[in-house]
């Protein structure tokens, strides 16, 4: 088919489309919720009662499990398994290149004469060696050395999906090294829980685990699939490189929360039926600000089940979008001058008595321990602003951050009117409490904490790190990010945060200070040394970027420069200390975001040099030759004189349309040029750099003009599906 018709063949497929039906198996979730769950009650029916304590014990505690009890647990986790249909079994694990990754086997094994079994041992189970030598490995792994290993994360169950058993693992190399998200998530949840525990201990001794949990909040955009296939930037790069703003785009914002259209609300149901019965408990569904644009979220979980469900999730949506005629865009700018799509991250600290540590209590004893615990996040922010920063640089991200309700680059934490009263009001007075002269007054001073009453705080979508009643919304992670990237960071800098207050603490009750003096005084020097981070304003203002430089705060737009955290001395000795990442894992990480940007621009630079040459141009020169024929037959019957004030219109345009003709296929050539350039350079944060600052630039230059020539060329011959269809068509 003709490059010209493919757009009138997409509009035509889209508005012949009608909603699938949807048949939930029962009318109430609770029925369904986790079906397909190796979950309590599956391990109570399907293992021995050793084998059940086994297992509750290392997802309780991290106990390990002996080869004997591994054995029965596979035996039981097959025999569950089989019951539901299942042939296959595999190992699911979070590579480095942002998927997940599994490799299907057969439970089946021929026994020879024509006979088999169904055969799934501990060893099956414990640990698998996927080939890692395709894998990102920043040099940790030569290629041709590709042995790896996936090993089992009891703490986040088994689950079924399509006919195979689904067992989430860590994947780490030969030698040891993570080269995955989930290892290092797992040994930062681990460092918060010690450090948060032994800061617990100053408040209630019955306090033996802290969990980090998380709630995530997924926005995506839908689009049809004809549109899909129509646009090759989408399909290739996940964005339009290409496309003149329609008149009407969310400016009125009547599509924000807005009636779901049918077809999505088909969609909707289907996954979530799905994403319900794999035990992902989804909660929230709604329209977002930007057309076309939604957004699910769950219930607040673990945050290691929370981040498998979230790369899960993405997963069902996917393939669920497939059957229903549409996909699923979940880059964090697919659209320019609409909305972008985040992942906010709602990140909190729970104990195994049921506190959340950042819940506002009801007596200032207890508020003593809530402000111990918000200070000391603020504290950990502003004291590493910069690698949290480098967990949400991406190429897509850049494009994101900064506009449309999304926070910019530099990283603030706000709080609301209440707390920075509170804690300024803390800032001054402690100080004069804290007097030799008041030290036996001070369990009556205590009480000069007021209550902390919870959603005391409005909300700012323009600030990275916002309170938000009882919990820390990380707003800056992009919506095809995995959560455990950032939250990685956020845990280790917490949980070192934390134990740098607990030594400090210590050092003043070695001195004979008393405990709730010496809680105080600790939180109003952090109040102090934290202040710069905090900011309540409009954070897209200028303004606020002269402020932010004024108080030494980082503002790094570009992904290539962000990721110098990860190879900063500082970030090194804070991940060694804490048992995260050791310095080759750093490194590692460090070398593989600055490979992936380069890929994406290198990707974007090619396809839009690829439209440019076979989709723009080719459709104005066809209407340029148009307007030629028109001209030249008006000339033949008017003659010349007569034709020049009938044609003047028509030969205006001709030149505007070869001047951005001229424009298009000039800087095409540059940015091939400029490309190419940046390949020969072997140092890869250097050529991550020559693409981010030499090449990336064209493309928003080949964009001007290949918008102004779509607004120029007749409308039937342009063969791009357009930024109103793209966005209003259902």
């Amino acid at each position: 088919m003709s490059t010209l018709n493919l757009r009138a063949k997409a509009l035509s497929d889209v508005m012949g489309r009608l909603p699938k039906e949807v048949h939930p198996p029962s009318s109430r979730i609770s029925d369904y919720f986790g079906v397909n769950v190796f979950n309590d009650g599956a391990m109570r029916m399907f293992l021995t009662v050793d084998a059940y304590r086994a297992l509750r014990a290392a997802i309780d505690s991290g106990e390990s499990i002996d080869r004997r009890l591994a054995d029965q647990v596979a035996s039981g986790m097959k025999e569950w398994a089989a019951s539901k249909g299942a042939t296959h079994y595999t190992h699911w694990f979070q590579p480095l290149n942002g998927s997940s990754a599994e490799k299907h086997d057969a439970f089946f094994e021929p026994l020879g004469e024509g006979h088999s079994i169904e055969r799934f041992d501990g060893g099956m189970l414990v640990q698998q060696e996927p080939d890692a030598s395709s894998f990102p490995s920043g040099g940790i792994r030569n290629t041709f050395e590709a042995r790896g290993y996936s090993a089992w994360d009891p703490g986040s169950p088994a689950f079924l999906i399509h006919g195979t058993l689904v067992i989430p693992t860590i994947f780490i190399s030969y030698t040891g090294e993570a080269l995955d998200f989930k290892t290092p998530l797992l040994r930062s949840i681990r460092a918060l829980d010690e450090a948060a525990t032994a800061v617990c201990q100053y408040f209630d001794r019955n306090v033996r685990k802290v969990t980090p949990t998380l709630g995530w909040e997924q926005e995506y955009f839908l689009i049809d699939e004809s549109f899909y296939y129509a646009r090759p930037d989408i399909m290739a790069a996940g964005r339009a490189l290409f496309g003149h703003g329609p008149a009407r785009g969310q400016q009125l914002e009547d599509h924000y929360f807005g009636s779901i259209p049918d077809r999505t609300q088909a969609f909707m149901r289907d996954f979530e039926t799905e994403a319900i019965r794999l035990g992902i408990p989804l909660k929230t569904r709604h329209n977002e600000v930007a057309p076309n644009q939604f957004e699910c979220a769950p219930m607040f979980e673990e945050m290691n089940l929370a981040v498998d469900h979230n790369m899960l999730l993405m997963d069902v949506m996917e393939k669920t979008a497939r059957k229903h005629d549409m996909r699923v865009l979940f880059h964090e700018k697919p659209y320019v001058g609409v909305n972008g799509s985040g992942k906010h991250n709602n990140w909190s600290l729970a104990t195994d008595t049921g506190v959340n540590l950042l819940r506002p209590a009801r007596t200032p004893k207890e508020n003593i321990q809530f402000l111990a615990f918000f200070v000391n996040t603020i504290a950990a922010v502003h004291a590493h602003a910069d690698v949290l920063r480098a967990s949400i640089a991406s190429a897509n991200n850049d494009h994101r951050l900064g506009a449309n309700e999304a926070p910019p680059a530099i990283m603030s934490v706000f709080i609301g009117d209440y707390l920075t009263r509170l804690l300024d009001d803390l800032e001054r007075n402690i100080k004069a409490r804290m007097s030799p002269a008041s030290k036996t007054e001070l369990k009556l001073d205590i009480g000069r904490i007021p209550r902390v009453m919870l959603d005391n705080t409005d909300r700012n979508r323009t600030s990275p790190f916002a309170f938000t009643g009882n919990k820390f919304e990380f707003r800056a992670v992009g919506s095809s990010a995995n959560c455990g990237g950032p939250m990685t960071v956020l845990n280790t800098i917490v949980a070192a945060q934390l134990k740098e207050f607990k030594q400090e603490v210590d050092a003043l009750l070695s001195q004979g200070v008393k405990k709730d003096e010496a809680l105080l005084r600790t939180i109003r020097a952090l109040i102090v040394r934290s202040k710069p981070v905090r900011f309540e304003g409009n954070a897209y203002g200028e303004e606020w970027k002269q402020e932010a430089e004024r108080r030494k705060l980082a503002n790094i737009p570009d992904t290539p420069k962000a990721l110098d955290a990860w190879s900063d001395k500082a970030t090194i000795r804070l991940f060694s200390e804490m048992g995260v990442l050791s310095p080759k894992e750093l490194e590692a990480r460090h070398e593989i975001e600055l490979h992936n940007y380069t890929l994406k621009i290198q990707i974007e630079s090619r396809v839009c040099a690829d439209m440019a040459t076979n989709h723009v141009l080719p459709a104005a020169v066809h209407y340029q030759n148009r307007l030629i024929d028109n001209v030249k037959g008006l000339q033949d019957v008017l003659g010349r004189e007569e034709a020049a004030k009938a044609t003047a219109t028509q030969v205006d345009l001709i030149k505007r349309i070869s001047q951005h003709i001229e424009e298009v296929r000039s800087l095409s050539i540059a940015m091939i040029q400029a490309r190419k350039a940046a390949n020969t350079i072997t140092d890869g944060r250097e050529r991550a750099i020559a693409y981010c600052d030499k090449v990336k630039p064209f493309l928003e230059r080949i964009r001007y003009h290949a918008n102004k020539l779509e607004v120029l060329v007749d409308d039937e011959l342009w063969p791009l599906p357009k930024m109103r269809e793209l966005l209003f068509t259902r």
